[in-house]
């Protein structure tokens, strides 16, 4: 992992803000074709602008992976139901937008040769799913979060536990699971990959970096978070040009819609 440093270089507490939604522009680019969702619609767009396909959708596409000519969409569904807002997940021609198969996931991945992986939590289900380029399954394991394609499959977990049982981990073939570092919030923000592989983690206002090995080490204790106020913080990660932006929003305890933003700036340092 080496040794990466931070610098804190700024650091704002403002009242406002919220958790941030969905970013604007396409779900996803490759060899510069974009792929665009809007409400009850996938579509894809070549260099020039042209409109390659559309394709109907069953909700409201929020993500979207491109892997050898196919490409997976997760979405939400318009109306709640037994799993809230999850919509279908779909396998698509990434050629014409033709179906191949409707999947079931909140989060997603793409690997290589036309496969992705496919994960959802809650109800008794913490699981990920390997599927071929047709949907097949092909492998899964007992874990969910955030996915990171090299050095391996790695999962920032989310559990949504309290106790949280969330780790960094490995997804390995035959769904064997290499286990890293426990941590401390059930629900992570996605984390940042540096360009030896180090993924930073914002674990409950603490700054971790986790190596390719999954070792760790603490960069900054930025806001440490208790256990009963965890759930009232989402956090955010950003590279910038002069290092890291880290974003704490927190929620008020009993005053609906009220909310302070806490901010830093950091400088990063390379091994």
């Amino acid at each position: 992992m080496g040794s990466w440093r931070v610098t804190v270089t700024d650091h704002r507490r403002e009242r406002g803000g919220r958790p941030q939604g969905r970013p604007e522009g396409p779900l996803a680019r490759r060899d510069g074709w974009e792929v665009h969702g809007r409400d009850g619609e996938v579509s894809c767009v070549d260099t020039t602008g042209r409109v390659r396909w559309r394709q109907p959708c069953p909700g409201r596409p929020n993500a979207a992976h491109v892997s050898s000519g196919r490409v997976l969409v997760t979405t939400d569904s318009f109306e709640y139901t037994a799993w809230g807002h999850l919509g279908p997940a779909l396998l698509l021609d990434l050629a014409d937008g033709s179906p191949v198969a409707e999947l079931r996931g909140e989060r997603g991945a793409a690997l290589g040769g036309g496969r992705f992986v496919l994960g959802l939590e809650g109800y008794g289900t913490f699981a990920t799913w390997a599927h071929d380029r047709d949907g097949t399954v092909v492998d899964s394991w007992r874990s969910y979060g955030h996915y990171v394609v090299g050095s391996g499959l790695r999962v920032v977990e989310t559990d949504r536990r309290h106790p949280t049982e969330s780790r960094v981990v490995r997804l390995l073939p035959g769904g064997r699971i290499e286990r890293g570092p426990l941590l401390a919030d059930p629900q992570a923000p996605a984390p940042l990959v540096l360009p030896d592989g180090t993924l930073l983690v914002l674990d409950a206002g603490v700054l971790r970096a986790v190596g390719r090995g999954l070792d760790d080490a603490v960069l900054a204790e930025l806001h440490p978070l208790a256990a009963e106020e965890r759930h009232r913080f989402t956090g955010t990660l950003r590279r910038t040009a002069e290092g890291l932006a880290v974003t704490l929003v927190e929620r008020h305890p009993t005053r609906m819609g009220d909310y302070t933003t806490h901010a830093w700036t950091l400088g990063l340092h390379a091994p």
